[in-house]
């Protein structure tokens, strides 16, 4: 699926129900066609987001993903993947991602609050990489569930314990 919201139509960085529509549309597009998720382009070609989820790739060791440039929504995982890749040395860059290059990355993932952090391993019957779970997605992907599971040290103060 590879439509999206047109910038200045509605408050992107707004988390409101009308934001998650064409989310739908495009989750509902991508089991059509056989596909688990699918991943939208901006209005002006460039990859914006999955379904409900931001989308991040790994290319000669930088970890790359969309700005905030009102054809995303904001996300505390994409916050927190980001930090988490600064502590731990990796280049992170938000620039505007051409879909080819999604084909040509090394590693792909996507990251939110029900998909955490969830490798990709082909788009558009093309594989990803190896195949597999690349080495700086399974490093962050390790990182940020042993953090929020309680498992890691919670430097940044971001878990708040119930009882």
């Amino acid at each position: 699926s590879w439509h999206r919201v047109q910038p200045n139509t509605i408050p992107a960085m707004a988390k409101i129900a009308g934001n998650y529509l064409s989310g739908q549309l495009i989750k509902m597009e991508a089991l059509a066609n056989g596909y688990a998720e699918g991943i939208a382009l901006s209005p002006s070609g460039v990859v914006s987001e999955g379904s409900g989820q931001n989308v991040f790739v790994v290319s000669k060791g930088t970890l790359i993903t969309t700005p905030l440039d009102g054809s995303i929504l904001g996300g505390i995982t994409r916050a927190t993947i980001m930090q988490l890749a600064q502590d731990a040395g990796i280049p992170v860059r938000e620039l505007h991602i051409p879909r080819e290059m999604l084909y040509m990355s090394d590693e792909v993932f996507f990251t939110g609050t029900a998909a955490e952090l969830t490798p990709v391993r082909s788009i558009d019957k093309i594989t990803i990489g190896a195949g597999k779970v690349g080495p700086i997605t399974k490093r962050l992907q390790q990182e940020y569930l042993g953090i929020v599971k309680g498992q890691i040290e919670d430097r940044h103060g971001w878990l708040t314990y119930c009882r």
